[in-house]
């Protein structure tokens, strides 16, 4: 997959149909967008066009905490198979562009659009003027048909970014996967940790995700670890391991099951599929021991 970041000059040489969205979760609703412009793979090429960072991080009604951070939708949206990711620059000058330039120099000119997905509550420009029902005014015109795609609908509620957001502060981890289409997935590099679990007789993977990544509730979860091809079945701690350190690093600690190795320098992907137990300070590393050991036990044969 392409990637084009950090640039306002998209010089793609070849016509596209784009998915145009913020992209947060990349939830089963974003997923209806992709599948228009992955069938139409071959005569286009299947384009992702998202702003980087989202206008609710630039203009302050986000605390910057995402569901996917960008290497995680950089990951997600190359193994889905899409061609081109254009992560485009937000800014004040990027921002303040006019619906019409926007369509016109950038959708149509730059971009070579034939085709676009949007949802129905997009919004783009100058004052988030844009909008789909614009674009498929001016499309005709400019060159590209535009599909709207209508909300999907789950148990009766509308799937939306901020629906996954409160599941996952919930610890929901079963409803958020549901909303998502997978398992909630923390991704980053395998760092060494203070070697406590392997002590303790339970070696571990530790994983420190940025501040820009959205966390369940500390605790602990009944998860999988995928590194390159393989899955494993695990079990994972999210928090600050309050009965081995003081220090308030967070992190995400996961006991893989039937499996012996070093993933040091590895890139690992945390897959939280159901909540255990909250976090909490043992009075002892003994104690502390024993309760792994019932974790452990318990979320051997979870699926």
């Amino acid at each position: 997959m392409e990637i084009i970041a950090g640039t306002t000059d998209i010089q793609l040489g070849q016509e596209t149909a784009v998915a145009l969205g913020k992209f947060d979760g990349i939830h089963i609703g974003h997923r209806r967008l992709l599948e228009e412009i992955l069938s139409r793979k071959g005569r286009l090429a299947a384009c992702v066009f998202t702003f980087d960072p989202p206008p609710a991080v630039l203009f302050g009604y986000s605390d910057g905490r995402e569901l996917t951070t960008r290497e995680e939708k950089r990951l997600l949206f190359g193994r889905m198979g899409v061609d081109i990711l254009v992560e485009f620059p937000m800014n004040k000058v990027t921002a303040a562009t006019p619906p019409e330039a926007f369509a016109r120099d950038i959708l149509a000119g730059q971009m070579q659009a034939r085709f676009l997905a949007a949802g129905t509550d997009l919004s783009f420009g100058a004052r988030g003027a844009g909008d789909a029902a614009f674009l498929r005014k001016v499309g005709p015109e400019l060159g590209f048909r535009v599909e709207t795609i209508e909300k999907v609908c789950l148990d009766g509620e509308e799937v939306s970014s901020t629906l996954v957001r409160r599941k996952v502060e919930a610890g929901e981890m079963e409803s958020a996967a549901r909303l998502l289409g997978m398992p909630y997935m923390v991704a980053g590099e395998v760092v060494r940790g203070r070697q406590v679990g392997r002590r303790l007789g339970f070696p571990t993977v530790n994983v420190l995700p940025g501040k820009d990544k959205l966390l369940p509730p500390n605790g602990v979860y009944f998860s999988q670890v995928r590194c390159g091809e393989k899955l494993y079945r695990a079990i994972s701690n999210v928090g600050y391991k309050p009965t081995v350190t003081d220090e308030r690093v967070m992190g995400v600690e996961s006991y893989l099951y039937d499996f012996t190795g070093d993933l040091y320098g590895k890139q690992v992907e945390v897959y939280l599929q159901a909540f255990r137990r909250p976090e909490r300070r043992f009075e002892s590393v003994e104690a502390l021991r024993r309760q792994l050991e019932d974790d452990i036990a318990a979320g051997r044969y979870v699926r």
